[in-house]
């Protein structure tokens, strides 16, 4: 047996390094699982190699790169090594293979006011018409022509086309989802996030039920508000590719590129602007 195969087999695994390398830094597992928002049962399974726990190879390396971090430990090492014991990365894969994209919804038609239009007035049209030609019949030739010259004759002005009864119609045109001065003027009794996002990025929002509020691809330049009375619980597929706002204030460094994090937030967060 060479000297390189004895050294790897001397090597501990990735959930021993970040047990030892934790316990060395004299940090409780409730310590790390507080100040990286990984649950405690999942960084109890890692530590013990059970990366079943995690959801996938996706989030497990992203669990991986954030308890090393928090260890003192090299993060990309640890990656590397997780990807050796279990048959190493899979090459990448475009985001739609990853998430099902959010269907665009086809714009509702809107209504074709000009033709409404002039089909109202070629109406009105018609109908003077025929008032004048049919309706004054029973009258004398001189007394209808008397009548025809001494009233006015009406002529129909559109102004602006007619309200639609549809309610999807009445709707206002949709602008910019927010704008940070509304989020800063977000009521102090409610948790408010918005997300912007630099790059493609998969989002997961729960309200403090756990229910499901949103879930899906977030495209580059789009914005998303979520509020709730007590807490925000986000997952976020590629932290460093959006740019939050909890209650106002701007969170520095959500995360890195490819990094997946979980964090969620309640009235009186961030603690520091």
């Amino acid at each position: 047996m060479s000297i390189g195969n004895e050294a790897e087999e001397d090597r501990p695994s990735v959930g021993q390094a970040l047990k030892q390398a934790r316990n060395e830094a004299r940090l409780t597992v409730d310590e790390v699982s507080t100040s990286t928002r990984v649950r405690v049962p999942i960084v109890q399974a890692i530590e013990e190699d059970d990366f079943s726990r995690c959801g996938g190879d996706v989030y497990a390396r992203g669990h991986i790169r954030t308890l090393a971090r928090e260890v003192g430990l090299d993060p990309e090492e640890l990656v590397s090594q997780y990807d050796e014991d279990h048959g190493g990365r899979p090459q990448p894969t475009p985001p739609a293979a990853l998430f099902e994209a959010e269907r665009i919804r086809p714009e509702r038609r809107r209504p074709n006011w000009t033709a409404a239009m002039v089909a109202a007035i070629v109406a009105v049209v018609g109908f003077v018409g025929f008032t004048l030609v049919g309706g004054g019949g029973e009258q004398e030739p001189s007394k209808a022509k008397e009548s025809r010259s001494a009233e006015p004759t009406e002529t129909y002005t559109p102004s602006k086309p007619p309200q639609s009864s549809d309610p999807e119609d009445q709707k206002p045109s949709e602008g910019p989802e927010a704008s940070d001065s509304a989020i800063a003027a977000a009521p102090a009794d409610k948790v408010t996030v918005q997300m912007t996002a630099e790059q493609d990025v998969w989002i997961s929002a729960r309200d403090h039920n756990g229910r499901l509020m949103h879930e899906g691809v977030l495209k580059k330049s789009k914005s998303k508000v979520f509020t709730d009375d007590e807490r925000l619980s986000l997952v976020l597929g590629n932290a460093g590719g959006v740019k939050l706002y909890v209650n106002g204030k701007e969170v520095k460094d959500v995360g890195e590129d490819g990094q997946v994090q979980r964090v969620s937030y309640t009235r009186g967060d961030p603690e520091a602007g």
